[in-house]
């Protein structure tokens, strides 16, 4: 189970900031070796004080563990063939990194296994990045010999779509009747920076068909837009930012507003800080109610669909009907240029080998 991961502890920070600026595939820094431990140290106290807001850490550990083994429990009974499952975690940032999952995957003899990415949709920043590091771990055979496939997006999946709008109906449902179809919906997604964007990263498309697919499942019921947030540095990033739209829904007289966390399959700092106390905190200045869809965490809905994008996965695999990755998944950017990017599509092709 691949994602960015978070600190579990406050002390964990400063180390986790540093691992995020050291990586080229989310935000490409000049001399990055030298500057990413120097804003990772300049950034660490006021990171620190968010974490400490938010109760001492990220819980985004805990819900992956939680969802990974609720998972595996369903897989047992939906493909007894390939039973007993079991989930690693393996974040690109904190721990457990996949260095460390790679250890723990070899000691325990693993010989097959699905590298299945926790962001719903694709980016070669987020997803790309994870599995270039699992390629660098595979290739130089801290795992040892393991026939692997991958799931590397499924952001428009019905169980994924379902869980989503039960949560934003949820939402709505606190606002009074008579006001509830004027309230506007904010599909906010981390953004990336427009140099990666550029280069003709998926993403963008990825995240707006999930909106789409959600608004589908409203029936349109309400106005709304996608939009942006956790930018970091001074280079462009995608726009609108969600705390931008706020304050300009605010100026139209735009009262009320639902923040719907579409790119996060858990509560973490983005969520329960941004999302929770950053923008809820900006909205209520000009008197604006702003309330939040629940993340996705323990949903039983949501568990069901992981499970359900597993088993369909392991059962074309098995009859041949796909290969070890998607069609989508090999094709690189029109403008990459990162010769790991083209090394770790053709391993993970012929499976790992």
């Amino acid at each position: 189970m691949l994602n960015m991961g978070g600190p579990s502890t406050v002390p964990e920070t400063y180390d986790f900031l540093r691992n995020l600026f050291m990586d080229g595939d989310l935000i490409p820094l000049p001399f990055q070796r030298v500057l990413a431990p120097l804003i990772a140290k300049r950034r660490t106290p006021q990171i620190e004080k968010q974490y400490t807001d938010i109760g001492g850490g990220s819980p985004i550990l805990r819900y992956t563990d939680y969802q990974g083994a609720a998972m595996c429990a369903l897989l047992d009974e939906l493909h007894p063939e390939t039973a007993p499952h079991k989930h690693y975690v393996a974040f690109r940032y904190a721990n457990p990194l996949t260095q460390e999952t790679a250890r723990r995957m070899r000691e325990d003899g693993i010989r097959r296994a699905i590298a299945f990415t926790q962001y719903p949709q694709y980016s070669c920043s987020t997803t790309g990045s994870s599995l270039n590091e699992l390629f660098r771990r595979g290739r130089a055979g801290e795992m040892g010999e393991v026939e692997w496939s991958v799931i590397d997006r499924w952001g428009t999946h019905p169980g994924f779509i379902k869980a989503v709008t039960q949560n934003v109906e949820a939402a709505l449902s606190k606002f009074e009747p008579s006001s509830r179809s004027d309230v506007v919906l904010l599909f906010s997604a981390h953004s990336l920076p427009m140099s990666v964007v550029n280069r003709g990263d998926p993403y963008v498309l990825e995240v707006a068909a999930s909106v789409n697919a959600v608004m589908d499942q409203l029936g349109h019921s309400n106005p709304y837009r996608l939009v942006w947030q956790s930018q970091v540095g001074p280079s462009a990033w995608l726009g609108m930012q969600t705390g931008e739209a706020i304050k300009g829904l605010a100026r139209l007289g735009k009262k009320q507003v639902i923040l719907v966390p579409i790119a996060f399959t858990s509560d973490h700092i983005e969520t329960l800080y941004e999302l929770d106390m950053e923008y809820t905190k900006e909205g209520k200045e000009p008197g604006m109610e702003i309330r939040r869809s629940e993340s996705l965490n323990e949903s039983p809905v949501f568990i069901r669909a992981l499970a359900d994008i597993v088993s369909q996965h392991l059962s074309d695999y098995s009859s041949g009907k796909i290969g070890p990755t998607s069609v989508q998944m090999g094709l690189r950017c029109p403008g990459c240029k990162s010769a790991t990017c083209g090394q770790q599509k053709h391993w993970f092709a012929r499976g790992g080998r």
